[in-house]
């Protein structure tokens, strides 16, 4: 049994601070700080009030869904090649300062280019130069994985897909998809993830979010047949699927800061009910991540210490969930046997000299 919800330490929140992490689950366009939104706002003169910007970013019983805040990006603020660069530069920036060492994060092309007039080469080329100068000044690796609109027709996500292929980089790995599951269930997407998995690209998918049924999350590991899940939350609801889940070692990023179970549960069951605390339990593999981190006013460093001051957990399942990211990151098998042997060595020097 998990332990009770209780306020985190300074010693905790240093330890979640202080350990190596990753994170496999953060869309670009959810990490922009609001002093760029609001600089963008004015250079474009977009239809946005200072009022409208601070409902933005936040966080109340009714928060303006990050959906409206997304789209405002994509429609009018993000406008030439330089605006994706610092975006992507600033957000790596800020994830090195809680020591994430290795990013890979959303991004819609299909919105972007729609809107912004960029080609998709010119974008993804714009947010790689900036993952290179973060890396290069802050020591972290960021890499893209471009993700469908599922608002959008499926032609278009098969269109993205095409788009990676014929800009193929290694920085590239894979694709996902997000955005408003309601109604838009993974099977209409089959054709896109089959193109990507027919070209050696990875795959994830944003399944059973929003409190929706398995059945999202089952289509996308048995028809899309990803490599990982994000979020798949409702997965606790069906525990054949969930024992399915845990033998094929699919790691889930889940999000601790999720907007939909804080708006929909109880105060004061928030943590106590949240389906993270029992997915472990199922044997279902997890990993702590962001989301969206500037509206939802949480960083990396909070995301691993609610895993425990919220959830219950303990510094070793951190260790766990920490392995879990790596042996989920789509990078190759020596790579991770690397990270696995240097950040454990790392986690347990913290956890021996720490007083938590």
């Amino acid at each position: 049994m998990n332990a009770a919800p209780t306020a985190p330490t300074p010693e905790l929140t240093a330890f979640a601070h202080a350990i190596p992490k990753m994170e496999l689950h953060c869309h670009l366009l959810g990490t922009v700080r609001k002093n760029t939104f609001i600089e963008l706002t004015q250079r474009s003169k977009a239809p946005l009030t200072l009022e409208e910007i601070e409902a933005f970013y936040t966080r109340g019983e009714k928060p303006v869904g990050v959906l409206r805040v997304l789209r405002a990006l994509d429609q009018w603020l993000l406008q030439t090649p330089a605006d994706l660069e610092r975006i992507t530069y600033e957000y790596l920036q800020d994830a090195a300062a809680h020591n994430v060492r290795y990013a890979e994060f959303f991004w819609n092309p299909t919105g972007t280019v729609q809107c912004s007039g960029m080609s998709y080469a010119t974008a993804q080329q714009a947010i790689l130069a900036g993952a290179a100068a973060a890396q290069k000044d802050c020591g972290i690796r960021g890499r893209l994985v471009p993700s469908i609109d599922r608002e959008a027709p499926p032609e278009a996500a098969v269109q993205m897909v095409q788009w990676m292929l014929e800009n193929r980089h290694d920085d590239v790995p894979g694709i996902g998809i997000d955005y408003r599951e309601n109604e838009r269930p993974p099977e209409l997407f089959l054709d896109a993830y089959a193109l990507a998995r027919k070209n050696g690209l990875k795959t994830t998918a944003h399944a059973s979010e929003f409190g929706l049924p398995w059945n999202n999350l089952q289509t996308a590991v048995e028809l899309l047949k990803v490599d990982r899940i994000d979020h798949g939350y409702t997965v606790i609801d069906n525990p054949e699927l969930a024992g399915r889940c845990a033998d094929l070692g699919i790691v889930f990023t889940v999000v601790p800061s999720n907007s939909y179970y804080l708006r929909t549960l109880a105060p004061e069951r928030w943590a106590l009910d949240h389906p993270i605390r029992q997915m472990p339990a199922m044997g279902i593999r997890v990993h702590p991540n962001t989301d969206d981190p500037t509206l939802h006013h949480i960083d990396p460093t909070g995301a691993w210490t609610k895993m425990v001051s919220d959830f219950g957990f303990s510094i070793a399942d951190l260790k766990g969930f920490m392995l879990n990211g790596i042996d989920a990151a789509w990078i190759d098998d020596s790579e991770k046997r690397a990270l696995r042997q240097q950040w454990s060595t790392e986690f347990d020097a913290l956890s021996s000299s720490s007083n938590i």
